[in-house]
């Protein structure tokens, strides 16, 4: 770099100043920067924290939009009624396929309502996240390649025919994504309604989603995974254990994780055919 004149007094120039911090900050390993104008985080520092609403003001606040959608109440009470009406899964299921309040059934899906395969009266129900093109193609849920390798496992462990499987959302996501907070909790009635139906003795959450939606935790699939916890359903009248495990889909991609969901379906079944075992 060509040397560069200094102020007429000697002192440094502003231009020198500047070459001079650069390269303080690039001997300092700093190659970018993140802004397009400096902050001054002292002086930022001293404005004072934005005042939390008390928990009482708070709850009388009116209700936000949810994961950007507006404000999902007006859904939740139709989807409450109607799940409250069906009085066993295949009117339930009716109930389902004719509700118009979840926006996913007409962003995602291509074709119908997936609500659930298995036996009525199982003892274990997996819950997984929603369905993909197979399951929307086929009305029915886990039905890909993550389904046939849940089917697996779940033969393995010995649970074949002890299990209904269904999703926190009962259509397609657009391009298989997450289904939202605001999404799952349109649908939740209707799941609260299926467990209520099928009354099983423990619940078996498959994926991140579905973990964080019915327990209402913040927690990682991978911190949550393994851990006996307490499903209760939104009026209180519905607890059950629930064990969080990882989704199949993720073992397609991580096949080194099936050793951590394999001991979850074993610590399942043992607690399956030994309730009273402690933990």
């Amino acid at each position: 770099m060509p040397a560069t004149p200094s102020h007429p007094n000697g002192a440094p120039t502003a231009r020198q100043l500047a070459e001079s911090l650069l390269a303080f900050w690039a001997d300092g390993g700093v190659d970018a920067m993140l802004l397009d104008e400096a902050v001054d985080r002292i002086e930022a520092g001293k404005a004072p924290p934005p005042v939390r609403p008390s928990p009482a003001v708070a709850a009388k606040a009116p209700p936000r939009a949810i994961d950007g959608l507006p404000d999902v109440s007006a859904a939740v009470s139709q989807a409450q009624q109607l799940a409250a009406a069906a009085h066993d899964l295949p009117a339930l299921v009716a109930a389902i396929a004719a509700f118009e309040g979840c926006p996913l059934r007409y962003e995602g899906a291509a074709s119908q309502a997936v609500v659930y395969r298995g036996d009525p009266a199982a003892p274990l129900m997996v819950i997984g996240e929603g369905p993909g093109a197979d399951e929307d193609a086929q009305g029915q849920p886990f039905v890909g390649r993550a389904g046939k390798l849940l089917d697996k496992m779940l033969g393995a462990a010995g649970l074949e025919g002890r299990v209904l499987i269904t999703n926190t959302v009962f259509w397609r996501p657009p391009g298989n994504r997450t289904p939202t907070l605001a999404e799952q909790a349109i649908c939740a009635p209707f799941l609260e309604r299926i467990i209520a139906l099928v009354q099983p003795r423990m619940l078996l959450l498959v994926g991140g989603a579905s973990a964080k939606s019915l327990l209402r935790r913040e927690e990682g699939i991978l911190s949550l995974r393994g851990r006996w916890l307490e499903w209760r359903s939104a009026d209180g009248s519905q607890d059950l254990p629930a064990l969080p495990t990882l989704h199949p889909a993720f073992l397609l991609r991580q096949p080194g994780a099936k050793k951590s969901a394999w001991s979850d379906l074993l610590t399942l079944t043992e607690r399956l055919d030994r309730p009273d075992r402690p933990l």
